[in-house]
């Protein structure tokens, strides 16, 4: 006892400090790696991805337990969560919320009845990048156009506290076309932004275009 009143005391600041910032991690706000494509090109291998853990949920630190629901995840949001169907962590976009019927006809979403609208950013003989129109959220989608495996499927009405999630490079995600539908209690947070981004393929050195930028 007196050896731990001993550490106490000569570290007190710091166990203080470290304390705080894991409650603060665990339902405040983290920080997570991104190691795939999948979410390309608005999110790339490298990417340290800051994510709100409050914005949907007040929850009991270092648990899942959820004190009070804040909002709800809209179309267009950038999630992250534990997928139990993957059983992994992914992030992902939001494309349909509860009440929704959605379908994907040769890579264009169709919710409710209604087609995206959609416009060529680039093209080139394997892929072409989309600016799409996502509940009034228009961000960049990729679509790899020599392959065609989960390029359409059929409508889906999505129940309560269940979301459709999708990732921005569609040809190239593991998402709601393969794991289900996500059910609200694996939520995590919501991405805001890139904290830094680390370039694999030159030794690590951070991309300086990508620090602090706004994920939309």
């Amino acid at each position: 006892m007196k050896s731990l009143y001993k550490i106490w005391r000569n570290n007190r600041s710091l166990i203080v400090f470290i304390s705080l910032m894991c409650v603060f991690r665990s339902a405040v706000a983290d920080w997570y790696e991104v190691p795939t494509g999948s979410m390309k090109p608005t999110i790339v291998e490298g990417d340290r991805i800051l994510t709100d853990k409050m914005a949907y949920d007040l929850r009991v630190p270092f648990t899942k337990i959820s004190l009070a629901r804040i909002s709800e995840p809209s179309a267009g949001d950038i999630i992250v969560f534990d997928s139990v169907a993957a059983d992994n962590r992914l992030i992902k976009r939001v494309i349909g919320v509860p009440g929704d019927t959605v379908a994907l006809v040769n890579n264009e979403l169709i919710i409710n009845g209604k087609k995206l609208s959609y416009d060529t950013s680039t093209d080139n003989t394997t892929n072409q990048i989309r600016i799409e129109n996502l509940n009034g959220i228009k961000h960049l989608v990729k679509v790899d156009k020599q392959r065609s495996t989960i390029q359409s499927f059929a409508p889906i009405t999505i129940a309560e506290d269940m979301y459709l999630a999708m990732g921005d490079n569609r040809d190239n995600s593991a998402d709601s076309r393969m794991i289900g539908l996500v059910p609200r209690k694996e939520l995590l947070g919501k991405a805001q932004r890139v904290i830094v981004s680390l370039n694999y393929d030159n030794y690590y050195i951070p991309r300086k275009e990508r620090i602090l930028k706004v994920l939309e």
